[in-house]
């Protein structure tokens, strides 16, 4: 059997690439070298991931993020705290930039693009999130292959011969989702340019004695590092994260209880002893970033894409949120509905988010060394400036993903953003049109839009309806299916214009 496309990786970024390429009518094969797709509770709790803004509005277009809610650890829906705020109470820790803490009541809730948003945001383990992905690609009908590795490829003119340790298999397209030292892109020669990593990170949740003096709120940093105790899936064991500014002299060689204990005692100064390691992780700040994410018929989708620090949690993020752009867009070249020239446009939009991810990443790091006097002025000026609500919004904002847009072409201000889930003049909302992946066009302008529209079938969802509070404005939308404005037009000439934005986007 030939696959439209074939998808190497079976973590977050792939489970949720293979759903997106089978809701736009793509065949795909998974391709997953672990055998056993299950952590123990501890490791899956362990692996706690922040989901942020578009995170949240992904998961919400494709009715996924109820199961998200229920699964998760914690979840926060925005809203400022009630009343005048309590002098007398603790601070509450909404998260940290290069463990600076974020303060909630710093927030200047008053600020429109602080909004609160009605979907929240929230923490749910790796383990949960994978869970959830997985059965939507089994309910789409995507074939996955556990225990079988892409050990090379051939690409050619017609498509890719893809070899694992079972048979070949043949597809017409290859994505690599197989991580930060992804096979793919070495395989198929990306330029992945760089900085290599200053720092060992290490993740652990065991059992200890002598633990007394360890802080237990927040980041604590001295002259060796920081540390951590605490957090989430730390209810049975606690959880411990170290930072050392020493490289990892092998990131593959088995985590100790030795070695995690002369780590948590060189940066806490408290000689404790770890008696047992339920599970362990290992990491480092390597930053790289390849030139492009597409070469010929092979492309590249979340770390095997980009490499940086965890700080600030948009890694995920970052990974789904190519995973979303990418998979609408190779289903409908794959189907040969789109010329190949509509995957330059993933490159073009995702590139420049992935290094503004990096950038920030590298500025953490940069004012948390602690041999740096530089560092040390520069992160006490942070300090002050992250004391203020105006630097407080600021920096959330950017952490939350609210900024990203994509520049596309038009000049009204909602081209290019992610349409909010309006409710509608029909009674509905627009995400009770977007759980098929397919665009939308709300259609307030008496029904000359669709018209033209019905040319793209079914690749198009024509709601006669227009966003409630603009119930009184002749207007019209087109969504594409990643939940993205591409046109909006307030007059029948204006439809004259839809006609290129809709063979732009769907071919």
């Amino acid at each position: 059997m030939t696959y439209d496309v074939v998808v190497a990786g079976a973590g977050p970024v792939g489970l949720f690439l293979a759903a997106e390429l089978r809701l736009g009518g793509a065949s795909v094969l998974v391709l997953e070298r672990e055998r056993d797709p299950v952590r123990p509770a501890k490791e899956g709790s362990m692996g706690a991931r922040a989901v942020n803004t578009p995170t949240v509005a992904a998961l919400h277009l494709r009715g996924l993020l109820p199961a998200v809610r229920e699964a998760a650890l914690f979840w926060f829906d925005g809203d400022p705290p009630p009343g005048e705020p309590d002098p007398d109470a603790p601070p509450v820790f909404i998260g940290h930039f290069a463990g600076i803490d974020l303060r909630a009541d710093r927030l200047d809730f008053t600020d429109p693009e602080l909004a609160p948003d009605p979907l929240g945001a929230g923490v749910i383990a790796q383990q949960d999130l994978e869970n959830i992905l997985a059965a939507q690609a089994g309910r789409l009908g995507v074939e996955i292959r556990r225990g079988v590795a892409l050990t090379g490829f051939e690409p050619d003119g017609e498509g890719v011969t893809i070899r694992t340790g079972d048979s070949p298999v043949r597809a017409s397209w290859l994505v690599g989702c197989d991580g930060g030292r992804s096979t793919v892109r070495k395989l198929a020669d990306f330029g992945f340019p760089g900085v290599d990593p200053v720092f060992t990170g290490r993740q652990a949740i065991v059992e200890m004695t002598g633990d007394d003096g360890l802080a237990r709120e927040g980041w604590r940093r001295s002259a060796a590092g920081a540390y951590v105790v605490g957090g989430w899936g730390a209810d049975v064991a606690p959880r411990i994260h170290t930072v050392e500014f020493v490289p990892p002299e092998d990131r593959d060689a088995e985590i100790t209880a030795g070695e995690l204990e002369a780590s948590l005692r060189r940066v806490s100064g408290v000689d404790v002893t770890i008696t047992k390691v339920h599970a362990a992780t290992r990491y480092a700040d390597a930053t790289r970033q390849a030139d492009t994410y597409r070469r010929g018929r092979v492309l590249l989708a979340g770390d095997a894409a980009h490499v940086h620090s965890p700080a600030g949690g948009q890694g995920l993020n970052l990974g789904l949120g190519d995973a979303l752009n990418l998979g609408w867009k190779l289903a409908s070249v794959a189907r040969s509905f789109a010329p190949e020239t509509l995957l330059d446009t993933y490159t073009a939009e995702r590139h420049p988010i992935g290094a503004w991810v990096q950038d920030w990443t590298l500025a953490q790091t940069a004012v948390s060394r602690p041999d740096d006097p530089r560092a040390e002025a520069m992160r006490a000026v942070l300090a002050e400036l992250l004391d203020t609500p105006q630097a407080t919004t600021y920096v959330l904002k950017k952490i939350t993903g609210a900024w990203q847009r994509y520049d596309l072409p038009g000049d009204h201000p909602l081209i290019g953003t992610r349409a909010p889930d309006l409710a509608l003049t029909d009674g509905s909302k627009l995400s009770d049109h977007t759980g098929q992946g397919r665009a939308v066009l709300l259609d307030g302008l008496g029904g000359a839009a669709a018209e033209v529209a019905a040319k793209w079938g079914d690749r198009v969802v024509a709601v006669a309806a227009r966003p409630v509070q603009y119930a009184d404005t002749p207007i019209a939308t087109f969504v594409r299916p990643d939940g993205y404005v591409a046109w909006a037009g307030f007059e029948q000439s204006d439809v004259d214009g839809l006609v290129v934005v809709l063979e732009t986007w769907l071919g």
